[in-house]
């Protein structure tokens, strides 16, 4: 047991910060940001060690949409600390949905062909659609969780396929606190819109 947790000390390590990223998530404390940068660090090497380049290149942008994300948390677009949960609106989750599906399409292709990842499809549909729900986080739009109930789900069958034992705990977790807080923000979506229609 001692030499398990010696030999994967750094992806336990991930996996603690990333809980506690998810946690201070759903209680949309403004300090999931500098932990998200401390997470995605880590997972740059324990996705580069397990090949998983998609996922690996996924923390590079986690590092910048989380200083994106931290600012616009801090500001609220227009004044400081007003930033609140809100809907995606249909326009937008059809531009999203574009987009999404180009991300997919380029990111198998390139781990496909160029690449030696052993999950090139899994890889590509987990990484397009993080980058996604990061960015719908980052402007506190509702629908993000969804999409990470999906992200998660997926991403335990494919890190049972790489023997990532740690980080599958880790998503499990993450399921389970991603449908927590979909309830959570919705509830408190409900409550703002019968403030404003009183």
């Amino acid at each position: 047991m001692l030499e398990w947790l010696t030999q994967h000390y750094i992806e336990i390590f991930g996996a603690v910060t990333g809980i506690i990223f998810v946690f201070l998530e759903i209680r949309q404390n403004i300090w999931l940001w500098p932990v998200g940068i401390i997470s995605s660090a880590v997972y740059i090497w324990v996705f580069f060690a397990a090949r998983f380049y998609a996922d690996m290149g996924l923390q590079v942008y986690y590092l910048s949409i989380s200083f994106y994300g931290w600012y616009w948390w801090k500001r609220g677009g227009e004044k400081v600390n007003s930033l609140e949960v809100s809907r995606t609106g249909k326009n937008l989750a059809l531009k999203l949905l574009v987009l999404f599906l180009i991300l997919n399409v380029l990111l198998w292709y390139v781990l496909k062909y160029f690449t030696d990842s052993p999950v090139p499809v899994g890889d590509s549909f987990t990484t397009a659609l993080s980058i996604i729900a990061t960015w719908m986080l980052a402007r506190k739009l509702l629908e993000h969780w969804i999409l990470w109930i999906i992200v998660d789900s997926v991403s335990i069958g494919l890190y049972i396929y790489k023997g990532l034992y740690p980080t599958v705990i880790l998503f499990t977790l993450y399921t389970v606190m991603a449908i927590a807080g979909l309830a959570s923000w919705s509830n408190e979506y409900r409550m703002k819109m019968k403030g404003y229609g009183a």
